[in-house]
């Protein structure tokens, strides 16, 4: 009898694990789109001033719903809107992908390209040229059109080419942006050969083109002139009013708040019209947002418009949210928002309140190096150009006089040192070698076919000048706060603080529609 008892009890333990393993075993839910958002400049410490302002269903939703990684960054610098992108797509480096920046120096021609730039492949409503041949890697959307056997569907929606494109992928089903000479919706024939009648429809109804010398940018929201959150009160706090002419038009309308609500329209145009989203396949939207300040300028100069940016901008997610709501459901959508995790650097009269600064000459340097070099080896052009930061030698000419590029940058780098306002020197040869941690987010901005023999690293405060082109860039190490948030599809809330890096998202993304990573991305998942 006790045999009997004990029998009985095995099985039922064993059949409660069973059940308890079968449950565990149990897939979870997919969601049917994810909608990846790249906010342009976003910043932590603007989202959240400007809240007061907001209304509960755009950025107050994402931080009360949605897992919020506070203290985000990027593994590499310097960053800016392309290589931020390609990062978020990728899940690496520009090391590894090598989109470097938004523009870098062709080593052949040695004039500066864009990071998209291809001329075997036609515009499509636009003059330029691009493709996303330059990315050196798979992205998330092309492991997801992999893993589906092309099934997926995969659109990219931005105010700019490089933005669309590098999001889209080397296998998206499309990139669209605003051409920035005629003020409609373009594309490139890498993708396809025409645009997609929804899209002409689109254009002859509601382009940027056909309504843009109607539109005035006034301050939304009507406590917008009375809020002020900055340190520096603004000396007009009278409500602006912004028209948009002249040839540069609609770039300086891509430079507004008012490009976001473009973003959203376009956006609910392409779900209604392509069939996204709607069957148990997963696919993909990727979006690009602007929240930078109006025309580049200086925070102290737009004030008032850079709050109402904010405001906008929670407005238009907000109704991009609600739609999805109501088309999907609120659970069918998985939502990822962050920011390219730079601002544009303010120019500061550092000399007024004898703040250590100063200017740094690339070309006097590069003559310089010419003299030094050509008294040790004889004379000749050893540098053949430079472009930022970079320094750029003649391999050809060196290889003629049989000198390594080892010897050619340590004596390049000997000099530069010793320059006033120079805080680091680094080869090409110690990046691609160097195991030190502590320049690795420099090396991992680094790639040899695209950056120059020697990289210069300016004090804080100092600005780099090329004195032919007249293009300078300060000098800024100060940190930007940005979140990476997971919103939608059954995600739970929480605020992590814990640092964690853009490259992350993702391999989170593959986890958790059980696909492969991109092939470059040895980055964990977030969770």
């Amino acid at each position: 009898m006790k045999n009997r008892y004990l029998y009985i009890t095995l099985l039922a333990v064993m059949g409660f694990s069973t059940e308890i393993k079968s449950e565990e075993a149990r897939p979870q839910s997919v969601p049917r789109l994810i909608i990846n958002i790249v906010i342009d400049q976003l910043r932590t410490d603007y989202m959240e001033a400007f809240s007061p302002l907001y209304s509960d269903g755009g950025l107050k939703r994402l931080l009360n719903e949605g897992k919020v990684f506070v203290n985000a960054s990027y593994p590499f610098m310097p960053v800016d809107r392309a290589s931020a992108i390609a990062a978020i797509a990728t899940g690496t480096t520009p090391y590894y992908n090598s989109i470097v920046g938004w523009r870098w120096l062709n080593r052949e021609t040695l004039r500066p390209v864009g990071c998209v730039d291809d001329p075997q492949f036609t515009g499509i409503f636009t003059s330029e040229k691009v493709s996303p041949s330059g990315i050196s890697t798979s992205s998330f959307g092309d492991e997801l059109k992999v893993a589906t056997g092309g099934k997926s569907l995969v659109y990219a929606i931005a105010p700019y080419s490089d933005a669309a494109i590098l999001s889209a992928g080397h296998a998206g089903d499309a990139a669209f942006w605003i051409d920035d000479a005629q003020g409609e919706w373009c594309s490139s024939s890498y993708y396809q050969q025409t645009l997609p009648m929804w899209l002409q429809n689109y254009n002859s109804q509601q382009a940027l083109a056909r309504k843009i010398n109607g539109i005035s940018w006034d301050p939304l929201h009507e406590f917008s002139g009375a809020f002020n959150y900055f340190l520096q009160a603004n000396s007009n706090n009278k409500p602006f009013k912004h028209k948009f002419s002249g040839d540069s038009r609609f770039l300086d309308f891509k430079e507004s708040a008012l490009i976001n609500a473009e973003i959203t329209d376009m956006a609910q145009y392409c779900i209604g019209h392509t069939g996204i989203g709607t069957d148990k396949i997963p696919d993909l939207l990727c979006l690009t947002y602007y929240a930078g300040t109006f025309g580049h300028q200086r925070v102290t100069d737009c004030q008032m418009e850079l709050q109402d940016t904010y405001v906008r901008l929670d407005r238009e997610l907000s109704k991009l949210m609600a739609y999805t709501d109501h088309f999907f459901g609120r659970n069918e959508v998985l939502y990822v928002v962050t920011s390219t995790g730079y601002n544009d650097v303010e120019t500061s009269d550092y000399d007024s309140f004898r703040i250590p600064t100063g200017t740094f000459y690339m070309n006097r340097t590069a003559n310089l190096m010419n003299m030094y070099m050509g008294a040790i080896w004889g004379q000749g052009n050893y540098v053949e150009a430079t472009f930022r930061n970079h320094i750029f030698l003649n391999h050809k000419l060196l290889e003629t006089k049989k000198i390594s590029i080892s010897e050619a940058t340590s004596r390049a780098q000997e000099i530069v040192a010793m320059m006033s306002g120079v805080r680091n020197v680094y080869t090409s040869l110690q990046l691609l070698t160097s195991q030190n941690t502590q320049i690795e987010r420099i090396r991992n901005a680094f790639h040899p076919e695209r950056c120059g023999d020697v990289i210069i690293e300016v004090a804080p405060g100092w600005r780099i000048l090329n004195e032919d082109t007249q293009q300078s860039e300060l000098s800024i190490a100060s940190f930007t706060p940005f979140p990476i948030i997971f919103c939608g599809s059954g995600m739970k809330a929480e605020r992590i603080a814990t640092p964690v890096t853009t490259d992350r998202i993702a391999p989170t993304l593959a986890r958790t529609i059980r696909i492969r990573a991109p092939n470059a991305c040895s980055s964990e998942p977030l969770f």
